[in-house]
């Protein structure tokens, strides 16, 4: 990050300040959203449209016509290769699986009751699923579209899901009990006692090197960050977090997102768990998507029916 200069001397860069550069219209209250590997597209979930939106990322402006998924979908994910995305419909108690090649749906895969979040494994070999209703997890065989075994029994109302980078663990933010219930995924089953985190836990990320987890949480208004070696937890970030949070590739920055608590997202530095800036986004901001590149920041505002992008996300 230094430059070093003739005479010995290191300038230091400054960090960018993050800021809304564009705005694009997408369908009625988007929620979810995920970035393909690539950088190219980013797909988007309108809750009450039953659709998926698509922005190609280099113009910020939406691809074709929307997708129409399953009854209140939620979130979506996308396998390490790009080719597929994968969207949970809470009423349809299903998961709408969409080719990204053409941005149609292939196949509809049934889980368990009030799906809600999904994370796919590094290998792209598995997707799980959070069953809010149900209190359990689905595992999804990507390769066959099909339920893998029994469903994971876990806390009360499981909502986030995300997996370690070497696709070990699956942690998984319960609503309701107000904890983190981890799954060894060589098994499938729970490992350890839950982990108690501030109340109404909804979002959940891993940090790059897979040492942190950080989960959003909107009646605790914070963010709890968990050693994910000792599965303790390190600190409480209070006064941000109402639901979903993204950290950037290199693990530096964590942006959440704060609904329609200021109509804002915080960033927050992950090496002293301190916020270091607060951005404008749309009428209440709710999911994050940082770019592969860490160049930018998309965050979904479900009152106001568009997607904010920012930049100046990382040096």
């Amino acid at each position: 990050r230094g430059l070093a200069l003739a005479s010995g001397v290191s300038l230091t860069p400054t960090d960018p300040t993050p800021a809304q550069t564009t705005t694009v219209g997408v369908g009625s209250n988007p929620l979810g959203l995920s970035i393909t590997p690539n950088g190219a597209r980013a797909y988007v979930v309108n809750l009450s449209s039953n659709s998926v939106s698509v922005i190609d990322t280099a113009t910020n402006t939406t691809v074709g016509s929307a997708t129409a998924v399953g009854s209140s979908p939620r979130f979506v994910a996308i396998t390490p290769d790009g080719a597929k995305a994968y969207v949970t419909n809470l009423v349809s108690d299903s998961v709408s699986v969409l080719d990204t090649g053409t941005n149609t749906v292939t196949t509809t895969i049934t889980v368990g009751d009030g799906p809600l979040g999904i994370a796919i494994t590094p290998s792209g070999t598995r997707a799980y699923v959070s069953n809010f209703n149900a209190n359990t997890v689905s595992v999804i065989n990507t390769a066959t579209n099909t339920v893998v075994g029994s469903p994971i029994a876990v806390g009360t109302n499981p909502a986030g899901v995300a997996i370690t980078p070497d696709g070990s663990r699956a942690y998984v933010a319960m609503r309701t009990s107000g904890n983190v219930y981890v799954i060894d995924t060589a098994t499938n089953t729970v490992i350890g006692s839950p982990i108690s985190v501030a109340t109404g836990p909804v979002g959940i990320v891993i940090s790059p090197d897979g040492t942190r987890a950080y989960t959003a949480s909107i009646e605790g208004n914070a963010v709890t960050v968990i050693n994910t070696v000792t599965n303790a937890v390190v600190t409480t970030i209070s006064g941000i977090g109402r639901q979903l949070l993204s950290i950037s590739p290199d693990g530096t920055r964590l942006y959440v997102s704060n609904d329609s608590n200021g109509n804002t997202v915080s960033v927050v530095n992950t090496a002293t768990n301190t916020v270091i800036a607060t951005v404008s986004a749309g009428t209440t901001p709710t999911g994050v998507a940082i770019s592969p590149d860490g160049a930018h920041a998309y965050v979904t505002n479900q009152g106001s029916n568009n997607v904010s992008v920012l930049g100046g996300v990382t040096s």
